[in-house]
């Protein structure tokens, strides 16, 4: 009896330290008023050393804190990777984890900016978004005077060249992603005490706002930016005057980049934008698509790069842990399937002719939620930021090692059972494929693969079911009330 519960006794422990690791690598202590204060007056002056700065803004009170935390940092140290001639500025909220703030100062090299949250007074208006409550602190960035221009970028960019001519723009220029709207990832502009408190009243006064986030905000403060002229440095580096459109190649939409060019030489499948440097790609889309998230790749070719420069930046040393300790669990999960298999007759028996029906049925009912699970779980607990390739090995081992639960359980054959997880394997494959000519045919080859997938899941289903009833009808399944149950014994995974 001892020797059977050892397992079960491992595979707690793992999973309470699971638990501990994700604690600890994920969040830390927040800052108090007096502490902040203090550090706020050791480091006001000292930290800037530029006459311009590149400033980002974070905030807590979302599912994706630490997600954008580590955004944040990864594109700190890829703009220091490029030798940027600016400072590098977080406008952090006040419940910004103390230990985060530290981390950005000390190994990222910033100067954090603690704020308080401006009241969004469009969070009670229809169709408002939750997750734009805080987006207003962006406004924040004009008060930063003591710096003459200043590009405020979402986490979301991926910096591919240095683009310190954007300091040359004028008070306000910002790129035109769609059409009519410009894009508030990235702007430049001159800082003015005056323009912030203009924007803190129209805020007051409840000036209208489409979206109750910053997009619409700055896009209905500076309304005329669509008739001003395009922006080009000048070959001196003096600075000019006004607002300016930028040029879409500071803001590159991920899904729309596709064709290798000369700033990014390793990037296939991207078609180059002809107007612009090529600078600056983004991420506007769903925020569970975003980069950082190792489902987001192959899904957007893009993806892999951004990691790219995490690896040469960050590093992966707080995912590492949970994923070793998740790798070694379901390992192990493999092994005890593989020695031994469930003898569900003990709990099960057939007592009547009248209820056996409904026990079937429910029997069934929880294989099959059973074999959903095991494609779902992994993926809820792997760590959100984790390297593309890392996450989906460990999605499709953890899946497979769940599966065999389900396999040993209900003696199910391996193959149909697992024929989703093939069909995973698969569609990545078909679009990590990097020899693609243009995104048009690798859209065709997706859908293609997907067509000629569809038979084989469903005769995977009809598997299934069709020997789920054959075990359930099986007499040594359901044993006789009275009747010995066969010996559980060590069976192999056929």
């Amino acid at each position: 009896m001892a020797s059977s519960r050892e397992p079960w006794l491992m595979l707690r422990f793992l999973l309470v330290l699971v638990f501990a690791v994700y604690k600890t690598t994920a969040f830390g202590e927040v800052m108090r008023a007096p502490q902040i204060e203090q550090q706020q007056q050791r480091q006001e002056g000292q930290r800037q050393r530029h006459k311009n700065a590149y400033a980002t803004m974070m905030y807590m009170g979302t599912p994706r804190d630490y997600d954008f935390y580590v955004a944040i940092r990864v594109m700190l140290r890829s703009l220091a990777r490029l030798h940027v001639d600016a400072d590098l500025v977080v406008i952090a909220s006040h419940d910004v984890p103390l230990r985060w703030v530290h981390t950005m100062e000390q190994e990222d090299g910033a100067r954090v900016m603690r704020v308080e949250n401006v009241d969004n007074p469009y969070k009670n208006q229809p169709n408002f978004d939750r997750r734009f409550k805080l987006t207003l602190n962006k406004l924040y960035v004009w008060k930063m005077v003591e710096y003459e221009r200043v590009v405020m970028l979402d986490a979301d960019n991926l910096f591919l060249r240095r683009a310190d001519e954007l300091f040359q723009c004028g008070q306000f220029c910002a790129v035109f992603i769609n059409p009519c709207i410009f894009h508030t990832g990235l702007f430049v502009l001159q800082p003015s005490m005056e323009v912030f408190k203009d924007m803190l009243h129209q805020l007051e006064i409840g000036k209208e706002n489409p979206d109750g986030a910053d997009q619409g905000f700055i896009s209905g403060y500076f309304p005329d930016l669509l008739d001003m002229p395009m922006f080009h440095p000048p070959l001196n580096g003096t600075t000019v005057n006004g607002s300016y459109r930028l040029p879409l190649g500071y803001q590159m939409d991920a899904t729309y980049y596709c064709e290798s060019n000369k700033d990014a030489p390793n990037l296939r499948l991207r078609w180059n934008v002809p107007c612009g440097p090529n600078s600056v790609i983004t991420f506007p889309g769903a925020s569970w698509l975003k980069p950082w998230y190792w489902w987001a790749w192959p899904v957007l070719p893009l993806g892999i790069q951004w990691h790219e420069q995490r690896r040469q930046s960050l590093g992966y040393g707080a995912e590492t842990p949970m994923a070793l300790i998740q790798c070694i669990v379901y390992l192990g999960i493999i092994a005890v399937t593989r020695l031994a298999r469930p003898n569900i007759s003990k709990i099960c028996y057939r007592r009547t002719e009248k209820n056996i029906s409904v026990i079937q049925a429910g029997l069934k009912m929880v294989a099959i939620w059973s074999i959903l699970a095991s494609y779902l779980l992994p993926s809820i607990i792997i760590p959100c930021t984790i390297h593309p390739l890392l996450g989906w090995g460990l999605y499709l081992l953890g899946s497979f090692a769940l599966c065999s639960i389900a396999i040993n359980a209900f003696m199910l054959p391996m193959l149909p059972v697992l024929t989703p997880c093939l069909g995973i394997f698969g569609v990545l494959l078909v679009m990590a494929f990097p020899l693609y000519p243009n995104g048009i045919i690798r859209c065709l080859s997706i859908f293609g693969y997907a067509f000629c997938a569809a038979p084989f899941l469903w005769a995977s289903l009809v598997k299934i079911m069709a020997s789920l009833q054959a075990s359930l009808e099986r007499e040594n399944f359901f044993p006789r009330l009275g009747e010995s149950s066969p010996p559980s014994g060590f069976n192999k995974l056929y």
